[in-house]
């Protein structure tokens, strides 16, 4: 434990060289003026204060040099202590900054696959909690370190002084560091635990509060309830335990530098008897024991932190190192003209990474071929868990194919330069994804160049300007958490306007309209494919469907089963040759238009009821 968390220090003086040297300069600046202030005292006392009792005066001029030499002192001491503190809060919280910055750009690397094994709770443990507990023994790093060097010279200064009394140090001394050493060993798992609960908690409670909708709508609340109390329960006993484990060993920690001074005073009064120190001597050695007692303590905090370090690194660590992450290319698409681009699919194959190493994956696609031309609109239509959600992550490189190729005008999506790709193609998900923030900075998302005008334009063509101008403050209505002040439909079109601002020549629809009446849906959908200059439509379409109506919008339908593409053709043609397609949109139609009928009657039976009422009257 004590090796790997020297290592980790190692590496936080590594990255912060310079501000490390100036906390240890002050440190050690402290740790000289604390030994020279136990000589100056020692001095006072016995060229001052004891002459001066013995006179029965005190001298004017020897009190006066003896108040200026401790009044420097301080000073000096004042000025490492600032040093000191400022350099080692300064190093901590930028090393935590950093890693932290680290860590989230880490999750942005990483592929889907990675973040579906890991909980969202653990993710906010790793880039806060266990950021913080990492570093956390930067704070008294350099204070131990400077009093490591304040400790040699007190050990030389002993044995200059007088040999017994230096045996007294050198026992005592070397009992501190194996009381620390014993104290680590054994906070070391509990630390590890504590961290890992931490995780833990954070977990269940984000997850509860994601899902509040569930739990609320399912009276799971005493249930969740009692789920979060039992590990908040695990983690309070495991933090008593660090805490009891504290509040054994510091009352010891403690206790021997005073009992050094004790020592001091015994051995040294005998050999004040025997002649072998002077009063100032003895004073001096037993004032330099008690203002040690503090900054040894320095040494303990480090080494008790040290466990807690490495426990927060390794989480650290196992983010930083994870393997996965998907490298982008050079390549870049800029067309003289914003024309539609062309996606093609060519024999991709992908599947999932199991959660365990030892487990097997979990194959989705296999052989999928087939072009969204440009300027067309492809529905993507086949059973749940057919593959549509995966095809569209490719489609956006979200994920990349195990085998096979997905290119955007012929170019392999690998070899594309990020914000070549993020200005090409543009995916609105299945669960809409609203930000606590305006519908302005909804739709921005503080990209450049694009103004009110740019909103709107986007609104209107995914039909939400009607409701965007119904708003309060318009375009600068705050929207709540997810979008908790808009319905489903409206949260819908929120994100498609959002796509629709940045001009993509790609849109990716992963059944992006489902919360939104079927009217509505068809008027956006006809919106996108309307031509725009006299250049054809405005981006070509991959959309995941199941309404009629929308798959009937489609120049192509690709229908999917299985992860493969089985048949593929305008709707009336699938509709007539393959069986499994038919029966799926009809199943999908009689469905929409039972809950069609469900919303009608839900809007009628309050009407009909009232009347009802009247009757009977």
């Amino acid at each position: 434990m004590l090796g790997r968390g020297l290592s980790v220090l190692g590496r936080a003086i590594r990255e912060q060289p310079r501000i490390f040297a100036v906390a240890v300069s002050g440190s050690v600046l402290f740790g000289l003026m604390v030994i020279a202030s136990a000589y100056v005292v020692g001095a006072v006392v016995g060229e001052v204060v004891v002459p001066a009792i013995a006179r029965g005066s005190v001298g004017t001029g020897a009190l006066a040099l003896a108040a200026a030499a401790l009044f420097g002192i301080s000073v000096l001491r004042v000025v490492g202590i600032f040093g000191r503190r400022l350099g080692a809060g300064y190093m901590q919280f930028r090393l935590q900054a950093a890693y932290r910055r680290r860590v989230t750009r880490r999750y942005l690397d990483l592929p889907l696959a990675w973040h579906q094994r890991n909980n969202t709770g653990t993710l906010l443990s790793n880039a806060n909690s266990d950021v913080e507990a990492a570093w956390y023994p930067i704070a008294p790093l350099p204070f131990a370190v400077g009093t490591l060097v304040m400790l040699v010279g007190a050990v030389v200064s002993l044995f200059l002084t007088d040999w017994a009394l230096a045996l007294v140090g050198l026992a005592v001394f070397p009992a501190l560091f194996a009381l620390n050493v014993v104290y680590s060993r054994r906070m070391a798992p509990r630390q590890a635990r504590a961290q890992r609960l931490r995780a833990e908690v954070s977990g269940i409670a984000h997850e509860s509060f994601d899902g509040a909708l569930v739990v609320k709508t399912m009276g799971r609340e005493a249930e969740e309830t009692a789920r979060f109390s039992a590990r908040a329960g695990e983690l309070r006993d495991a933090l008593i335990s660090v805490g009891r484990l504290r509040g054994v060993f510091d009352p010891l920690l403690e206790t021997l530098p005073s009992l050094g001074t004790l020592a001091v005073l015994v051995v040294g009064a005998f050999r004040l008897r025997a002649g072998a120190i002077s009063v100032a001597e003895l004073v001096s050695v037993a004032f330099l024991f008690t203002v040690l007692a503090f900054p040894v303590r320095a040494i303990g905090w480090v080494l008790a932190e040290l466990p807690r370090s490495v426990a927060g690194w390794d989480r650290v660590r196992r983010v930083l190192d994870a393997t996965g992450e998907m490298p982008y290319g050079e390549r870049r698409l800029d067309p003289a003209e914003p024309t539609p681009a062309t996606l093609a699919f060519a024999g991709v194959c992908f599947g999932y990474e199991p959660a365990e190493a030892h487990l097997p994956g979990t194959e989705v696609l296999g052989d999928v071929t087939f072009t969204v031309p440009a300027g067309k609109t492809v529905a993507l239509v086949g059973p749940t868990g057919a593959g549509k959600s995966t095809i569209a992550s490719l489609a956006v490189r979200l994920v990349d194919p195990r085998v096979g190729t997905v290119a955007l005008d012929g170019v392999d999506v690998r070899e594309l330069a990020a914000d070549s790709l993020a200005e090409t193609v543009a995916l609105v998900a299945q669960v809409p994804f609203v930000f606590d923030d305006t519908v302005r900075a909804n739709i921005t998302l503080d990209r450049p160049g694009i103004g009110d005008e740019d909103v709107w334009a986007a609104l209107r063509l995914a039909e939400a300007d009607g409701f965007v101008a119904a708003l309060p403050e318009g375009l600068d209505t705050m929207v709540g958490e997810r979008g908790t002040s808009l319905s489903g439909g409206q949260r819908q079109r929120l994100t498609l306007a959002r796509a629709l601002a940045g001009r993509p020549r790609l849109l990716v629809l992963d059944d992006a309209t489902s919360a939104v009446d079927p009217r509505v849906e068809a008027a956006i959908l006809a919106g996108l494919r309307a031509p725009t200059g006299g250049q054809g439509a405005a981006a070509s379409i991959l959309v995941v469907a199941y309404r009629r109506a929308t798959i009937a919008l489609a120049d192509e339908v690709i229908y999917v089963e299985q992860g493969r593409v089985v048949a593929r053709g305008t709707h009336t043609e699938l509709l007539a040759t393959v069986p499994g397609y038919a029966d799926l949109v009809t199943a999908y139609e009689q469905a929409e238009q039972e809950r069609e009928q469900n919303r009608t009657y839900d809007e009628v039976a309050p009407l009909t009821s009232g009347l009802e009422i009247e009757v009977d009257r």
